[in-house]
């Protein structure tokens, strides 16, 4: 960067009051026209938190270095930033304004933390996780489009813990992938498999996210769930999960995941199930009808929400590419 290619405004006597307006003109300079709008609002929310809150410098950097240690211990099966949005709400509320679902339409949730591409594809029918300690389960889904259509050929990617909590890539001596597969929705949108029945367990709190939930006497726990992610082209991208009812965690997830409409009951596997299925008769049993938006239609939801949401803020912006930048005409 030539300073003496750019025309920077000048910048002096900068105070408490002034000094935010003053980073926003610097900022200004910027041709994304989306990049300083999302700058613009960030520095006037940080600058604004700092003057609300009469911020210490000892706090600050304490702030920064807790920062530096999210930052430390994450590594290519543990990404600690992920759980720091995810305990502070930022990833489910980010999902749902990102990825809108109309009523009738499966709701989204939180990616987590472990998350993988290292899952093998499977066939109907094939058994997910091989922890011989875990409950037996039968999974029986369907995969439809919004007017009831089965979506065929979708990809469905499925994870969960083992009985007792732990994620595969958990394990440091771990041989390869258990819990987690990749499986595609039939010509009828039906897709079936067997896994085990999900457990609560708790997130990683050995870290600086723990240090941050037990200051805030908050416990890490999650309630029994499995993850499920779907991609289809033409079809908004669903990330979300099933969780148990009445598990004793179901209303304080540690990472704010769970929506009523994504609390299921578990059935037993009767006798016609077990001949079909091919289980023992009383295995547990759990079955979903998940519905996919179509991505023109979810882009539409999320511009209109967006427009009357920013309207509301009393701020004037128009929709370019899906996001919203000042408009300035």
């Amino acid at each position: 960067m030539d300073p003496s290619q750019v025309k920077i405004p000048p910048l002096k006597d900068l105070t408490i009051d002034n000094i935010t307006e003053n980073v926003i003109l610097i900022n200004s300079l910027c041709e994304d026209a989306r990049m300083k709008y999302v700058l613009e609002r960030l520095v006037t929310h940080l600058h604004d938190f700092a003057r609300e809150t009469r911020l210490s410098t000892k706090e600050w950097m304490s702030g920064l270095q807790f920062l530096t240690e999210v930052g430390q211990i994450c590594s290519d099966v543990r990404q600690e930033f992920i759980l720091l949005s995810d305990v502070l709400g930022l990833s489910l509320l980010v999902d749902s304004i990102d990825h809108p679902k109309p009523e009738g339409s499966t709701q989204g949730t939180v990616l987590g933390p472990f998350h993988t591409h290292e899952a093998q594809e499977m066939t109907a029918g094939d058994m997910m996780s091989h922890d011989p300690q875990g409950e037996p389960l039968l999974v029986l889904c369907t995969l439809k489009d919004t007017n009831g259509k089965p979506i065929e050929g979708a990809k469905i990617d499925i994870w969960e813990t083992d009985s007792t909590g732990h994620y595969d890539v958990q394990y440091a001596d771990r041989k390869g992938p258990d819990g987690r597969c990749i499986m595609y929705s039939d010509k009828e949108g039906f897709f079936w498999f067997k896994a085990i029945k999900p457990v609560p367990y708790p997130i990683p709190h050995d870290g600086p996210v723990g240090r941050l939930l037990k200051k805030l006497h908050r416990h890490p726990y999650r309630p029994s769930h499995m993850h499920f992610m779907f991609e289809k082209e033409g079809y908004d991208h669903l990330i979300t999960a099933l969780y148990l009812r009445n598990d004793p965690y179901e209303t304080s997830d540690a990472v704010f995941g769970v929506k009523n409409t994504l609390v299921v009951d578990l059935g037993k596997v009767d006798a016609e199930l077990a001949k079909k299925y091919g289980v023992p008769e009383g295995t547990a049993l759990l079955t979903y009808d998940f519905v996919l938006v179509t991505e023109a239609d979810s882009n539409a939801l999320r511009d209109k929400n967006s427009k009357e949401a920013l309207d509301k803020l009393g701020r004037k912006v128009k929709i370019v590419n899906g996001l919203p930048i000042p408009d300035l005409d």
